[in-house]
């Protein structure tokens, strides 16, 4: 069938609507009638070709919509659902059946392999071949054929174009601390990058009853909705040294949890030198490959701090994302404050304001 996608020709350049043909579902897959789909920094850093999606490709990958069609295998949708998508996973890998999806061993193949197991591709221009299954997805399109393992489905009165954003980067800042770090009541917990994931990390630490939430950024307007969502205080980079001001407000002894949104290593190094006695340090931004940081570990040595990378916000995420969505329903997690909508044909406006920051969360309505 013929549908309109945003197709990633070229590295740093615009996405272009295209008019495209979509083959049938396979077995195991449901066609989906986007109705939103959030914009994630990993879509502009795959357009860009950081990670090595095969371009051309129609990426997207937290969308949501309605299930029009499903393969034969399929048994956990219907026809008429609504649904929200994740990421993809095999399902069948050791970490898998442990229940570890986010660190499924054929991630790569499964999120940014651009193609079926078998090599195909949903998507074509008569011969040309452009590049489907981002995330098991594509969501930057009117329809589209999903994968089982992403599809979510969640009660027919939430709106879709609110929690469209909760399939990657709201899930992946919250997971981190509710899944991962697991900060205990009263602990200090630190947020590097104010932007969508650092947002929703900052809520899911006041979730926590975290005694402290500090939220780092360069942008005040960004660290002002921080404290709005949560944050007990703010740091502007710009103005202090990093590593002074966290052993400040920690009156000496250090931050028990550090998250890292940005994946900047003079930041990451900063921070550490501040992480306490025992204290932990996740990282959920996604660097380029072979990306390094130098840690100290002479003196830290006699912390026993750990350091640790996180995916995804380590979930499953057909049971937490009901949970997200639950909290948000009692009002203990507002990410819809970080939202701005954008109609499909704007969409590298939404790349845009994601980028300078205007938008924290820019969402696609079809």
């Amino acid at each position: 069938m013929k549908i309109s996608a945003a197709v990633a020709r070229a590295p740093h350049e615009p996405l272009t609507i295209e008019d495209v043909e979509l083959d049938d579902p396979r077995p195991n897959e449901a066609r989906v009638r986007m109705v939103a789909s959030g914009v994630c920094h990993t879509d502009a850093i795959v357009r860009d070709q950081v990670y090595p999606t095969p371009l051309p490709a129609v990426l997207g990958h937290e969308g949501a919509g309605i299930v029009e069609a499903v393969g034969s295998s399929v048994t956990t949708v219907s026809v008429g659902d609504p649904v929200l998508l994740s990421a993809a996973y095999c399902g069948t890998c050791t970490r898998c059946r442990r229940g570890e999806m986010a660190y499924c061993e054929n991630l790569f193949a499964c999120d940014f392999g651009g193609r079926r197991a078998d090599g195909s591709t949903a998507f074509s221009n008569g011969e040309e071949v452009i590049s489907s299954h981002f995330f098991g997805q594509s969501s930057f399109a009117s329809y589209s054929n999903v994968v089982e393992e992403s599809l979510i489905k969640i009660p027919s009165d939430v709106p879709l174009n609110i929690v469209a954003p909760l399939g990657c980067g709201i899930q992946t800042g919250a997971g981190a601390v509710l899944n991962e770090l697991r900060p205990e009541p009263g602990s200090s917990l630190v947020i590097l990058g104010a932007g969508a994931v650092g947002a929703a990390a900052v809520m899911a630490g006041a979730v926590a009853h975290c005694g402290s939430i500090i939220a780092v950024d360069i942008h005040d307007s960004r660290l002002e909705l921080a404290r709005e969502l949560g944050a007990t205080e703010t740091i502007n980079t710009k103005h202090v040294n990093l590593t002074d001001e966290l052993m400040r407000l920690t009156d000496g002894q250090g931050a028990d949890y550090i998250l890292d949104t940005t994946a900047r290593p003079d930041v990451m190094r900063q921070a550490a030198d501040a992480i306490a006695h025992r204290g932990t340090f996740g990282l959920v931004g996604a660097a380029a490959p072979g990306t390094e940081v130098s840690f100290e570990v002479g003196l830290s040595l006699v912390k026993g701090w750990t350091f640790k990378t996180i995916v995804q916000g380590s979930s499953v995420p057909q049971v937490f994302i009901p949970q997200l969505i639950d909290l948000w329903r009692s009002g203990h997690f507002p990410f819809d404050k970080l939202v701005r909508h954008y109609e499909f044909a704007d969409i590298n406006s939404g790349f845009e304001d994601s980028a300078s920051g205007a938008t924290i969360k820019p969402v696609l309505v079809y």
